[in-house]
């Protein structure tokens, strides 16, 4: 049995029989950095929480400071054929063996691998939580097997909740589900954001970073990837010293060894460039945004990112594409702006534009804190997730399975059973 090498359990996860058990499941162990006030909600409203995402400090992490079950199955976050099937049996088999009501999978890969294998076993409700399409960045076949995946998760799963209205869109574009299936709690975002520690504030991150007192600060957060419109910022941030010599980009972030992760020659220009400075992760980054005139997230594909809720509820100004996702984010010439994707001299004109006007700063910033907290405060975005999962564990009704999902499970359940 699988689950005695790979539980790491700050509670049993197959006690307190009465208690409706939720299993959590993401690809990678970073990404449960932001589960913690997910989890928390869900255990306070009564659910048994148990947190499933490959190996890594991140999970254990939640296993001690949540008090739940955690299981750790390793996934490629790319396409990897031998080794997903690996996963997939390992999840199966984990299933099997906790029998939870609810499955909650998120991210490509366990969203893909998780609900298969929840619908292997019988699982009563599966929810694919859709927090961006990946397939947007890719070309050829590569796109075509995505977008394969995807449906493949999307029609295996009971709900499909999109993380933002324009993900919704597209994910109905793309024939995810019918409009009853592909739904939206609210007006989007996982999480929310925690209003008294994003807030505007002082903060000693200039000192330690050796940024000089009233130099301009250009602010990024989030993975340094090239899908996250690292090259287009550069070549922006390049343009802009031109005009502002003693601005500072400060990059909160890690060089994430993705399938979009950055060339060589673009990390040395970053690693190298005095003007560029790079964090690495950051457990907490909210004293980080304190220290920004205006962020910048230049990505070409979003869910609802969380960056620049964060920003926005600390009084920053956001300068953010047009991509999915990204447009939901910002309210144009009101919290931010809004521009092309791929075009660094429109992010530079942007952030010139807002660095020589610091009344029209600061009116975006009161406007973007005030957006946050009636919108997506972290209380009123969790109490609608728990709201849901409290309906559907009184529901206990699925849908018959999509034909395109019934196929595959007809295939892999047979090799996962020999295996």
């Amino acid at each position: 049995m699988l689950v005695p090498e790979t539980a790491r359990s700050g509670e049993d996860s197959r006690s307190h029989q009465g208690r409706p058990h939720i299993l959590v499941g993401v690809t990678s162990a970073q990404t449960c950095v932001v589960l913690h006030a997910r989890v928390k909600a869900l255990r306070d409203a009564g659910f048994r929480v148990s947190v499933l995402s490959s190996p890594g400090k991140q999970l254990d992490q939640l296993a001690r400071k949540e008090q739940v079950a955690v299981f750790s199955v390793p996934m490629e976050r790319g396409i990897s054929p031998l080794r997903d099937v690996v996963a997939l049996v390992r999840i199966w088999r984990l299933i099997r063996w906790l029998r939870p009501d609810i499955v909650e999978f998120s991210t490509p890969k366990a969203g893909l691998l998780g609900i298969l294998a929840a619908r292997f076993c019988g699982i009563r409700e599966r929810i694919y939580v859709l927090k961006g399409l990946r397939l947007e960045t890719a070309r050829g076949f590569r796109r075509r097997l995505l977008g394969w995946a995807e449906r493949i998760a999307a029609g295996s799963a009971h709900r499909v909740v999109c993380n933002s209205p324009s993900l919704r869109e597209r994910a109905l574009a793309m024939r995810m589900g019918p409009a009853s299936k592909v739904i939206l709690l609210g007006k989007g975002s996982s999480n929310g954001v925690d209003l008294a520690r994003f807030a505007p504030g002082a903060s000693d991150v200039r000192k330690q970073l050796g940024i000089e007192h009233g130099a301009p600060v250009i602010g990024f957060s989030g993975r340094l990837t090239a899908d996250k419109g690292l090259p287009e910022l550069l070549e922006a941030f390049a343009m802009v010293l031109r005009d502002i010599p003693d601005a500072y980009l400060l990059l909160v972030g890690w060089f994430d060894a993705a399938e979009d992760s950055l060339q060589c020659r673009i990390r040395s220009r970053i690693e190298g460039h005095p003007r560029i400075i790079c964090t690495g992760f950051v457990d907490d980054t909210a004293a980080y945004y304190r220290v920004m005139d205006v962020m910048v997230l230049p990505s070409w594909r979003e869910g609802f990112p969380n960056a620049v809720l964060e920003a926005a509820a600390s009084g920053v100004p956001v300068i953010a594409t047009r991509c999915t996702g990204s447009c939901d984010a910002v309210i144009p010439e009101v919290t931010g702006l809004l521009v092309p994707v791929g075009r660094p001299e429109a992010i530079c004109d942007a952030v010139l534009n807002l660095m020589s006007n610091p009344d029209r700063r600061r009116g975006m910033s009161a406007a973007a804190r005030a957006w946050v907290a009636e919108n997506y405060a972290d209380r009123k975005v969790l109490r609608l997730a728990v709201d849901f999962y409290v309906n559907l564990s009184r529901e206990g009704t699925a849908p018959a399975l999509h034909p395109a999902g019934k196929k595959l499970t007809e295939a892999v359940t047979g090799l996962a059973a020999s295996l």
